[in-house]
């Protein structure tokens, strides 16, 4: 659908350059989603991985994001393999409904309620990025923390329309359950894809 070099805006690597490739096609359908754009896979460009691969080597910054739509819903192996051979870690934000493929360097899994995340999603997960949109996401952020790897970094995002009303809510709940911290969209503060 489309690719770009930018800094990332959310979670663990929050700050750093990064080379986006987001991917068309989403069987989940947030209503609140930022990229509503990207659910149909038709009417959309398309890149072969030599393409998308050379653009990228282009950056100095090395991190390669997958992302959507649901990237999950293609098989990866051959964009993975491409990029590593490239020199990049590959990661990817998925909402973990559907099965991986490809080889990540990080996985931010990224729940959503329209449809559940697999039992194999939530065990690969490095991070655990949940929107949060209303006061209930926090019980369903913590029903889902207890089904990651101890390793996982817990982070609460406010869902942007929301953000006046949702990021003082979260600070509160990070203030008394330390497990979690806060990811803004500073991509979206910044002005930059």
């Amino acid at each position: 659908m489309e690719h770009f070099y930018t800094l990332q805006g959310e979670g663990r690597f929050s700050g750093q350059a990064a080379y986006f490739i987001r991917l068309a096609g989403c069987d989940v359908g947030c209503v609140w989603c930022d990229v509503k754009e990207s659910w149909d896979t038709e009417g959309h460009p398309l890149f072969t991985t030599e393409a998308i691969v050379t653009a990228a080597s282009a950056h100095p910054g090395r991190i390669a994001v997958i992302t959507g739509g649901e990237p999950a819903m293609h098989q990866l192996q051959p964009l993975t393999d491409a990029l590593h051979a490239a020199g990049f870690r590959v990661h990817i934000e998925t909402s973990g409904s559907s099965t991986l493929s490809g080889d990540l360097d990080w996985i931010t899994l990224s729940p959503k309620k329209f449809k559940a995340p697999l039992e194999e999603s939530l065990q690969q997960a490095n991070e655990l990025k949940v929107v949060v949109f209303n006061k209930t996401d926090f019980a369903w952020a913590e029903q889902h923390a207890k089904n990651v790897p101890e390793h996982c970094i817990l982070y609460l995002q406010p869902e942007w329309s929301k953000r006046d009303q949702m990021t003082p809510l979260i600070i509160d709940f990070i203030q008394q359950n330390p497990q979690w911290q806060l990811s803004l969209q500073t991509h979206k503060y910044l002005n930059i894809p």
